[in-house]
């Protein structure tokens, strides 16, 4: 991998990333912020789809300290129907080119598992692919993505988004989801992708249960020598277990993300940009005394 890599604390991954040009350090934690250009987003306060409040929500999210802006233009939630990737691509070309306008040096993700989705977005100006099924969905991704050179961000899922949520087992999620990674980085590898982000997948195919095993265990993935990415955002494992709405769920994201950081996460993806830059520096200067 063309990683500028050294040994932090604990041996994990600190470095930078190159997207298209621009390196970006992860050896500090970064915020990546959520631009949702869908009216089917599980968190009303993050849908939006006026060219005027995407622009309004990039500002706001930049202003808060994301380093990284992540574009999606359809729902993953769980039984989320897919809308296509002509309609995607409907919704994200215009975006991606008046943010780029806008904010010519953002950092602009693409959250998609479509690969002509992901080729198109990047030749407009995106320059980092999340793809929630890591080239499950679409087998022409992964080639795809080490073909445009940027920054691959693979995420475990069991099933798809409409019945990933059906009764997930596993007979141990940590070990389970590990093997799958292990397999995953020689794939991308082999593709030619030259910066792998790790995605556990929070809330995709596995239990509140499952969910937290993942969360105590996060440390485990540092094996692979890649970013480790957290999405845990006001997800149901957050509001379901409290007994709360994703409105009121800040509080358990924050907790939560204070607990990735303390095992190493390199990127936080999140609704709440303030919040999660505000996680960040107070557990940099623990770690720093």
């Amino acid at each position: 991998m063309q990683m500028d890599t050294m040994e932090g604390k604990n041996g994990e991954y600190t470095g930078t990333i190159n997207c298209q040009g621009s390196l970006l350090d992860l050896s500090k934690p970064v915020v990546m912020g959520i631009i949702n250009i869908t009216e089917d987003s599980f968190f009303a306060g993050s849908r939006t789809q006026h060219i005027d409040l995407i622009l309004e929500r990039a500002a706001q999210l930049l202003d808060e300290g994301a380093q990284i802006l992540d574009i999606g233009a359809q729902s993953t939630r769980p039984g989320a129907i897919d809308v296509g990737p002509e309609t995607e691509l409907e919704r994200l070309l215009p975006a991606v080119r008046i943010l780029k306008e806008h904010y010519p040096k953002a950092i602009l993700s693409i959250d998609t598992y479509y690969a002509n989705v992901a080729e198109q977005t990047i030749h407009a100006g995106a320059a980092i692919i999340n793809d929630i099924s890591a080239g499950e969905l679409d087998k022409e991704m992964i080639p795809t993505a080490g073909r445009l050179q940027v920054p691959y961000i693979a995420m475990h899922m069991k099933g798809t988004p409409a019945d990933m949520q059906q009764r997930p087992s596993y007979e141990d999620v940590t070990q389970e989801v590990l093997d799958y990674f292990i397999r995953k980085r020689a794939e991308c590898l082999q593709a030619g992708i030259r910066d792998i982000i790790i995605d556990p997948g929070f809330g995709f195919g596995k239990t509140i249960a499952h969910n937290y095993t993942l969360m105590k265990k996060l440390h485990v993935f540092h094996m692979l020598d890649c970013p480790l990415l957290v999405g845990i955002s006001r997800k149901s494992m957050i509001y379901k277990l409290l007994d709360i709405t994703p409105a009121e769920a800040l509080n358990g994201t924050t907790i939560l993300h204070t607990l990735a950081l303390q095992q190493g996460a390199h990127i936080l993806r999140v609704h709440d940009v303030k919040a999660a830059v505000e996680a960040v520096k107070i557990t940099q200067y623990m770690n720093a005394l």
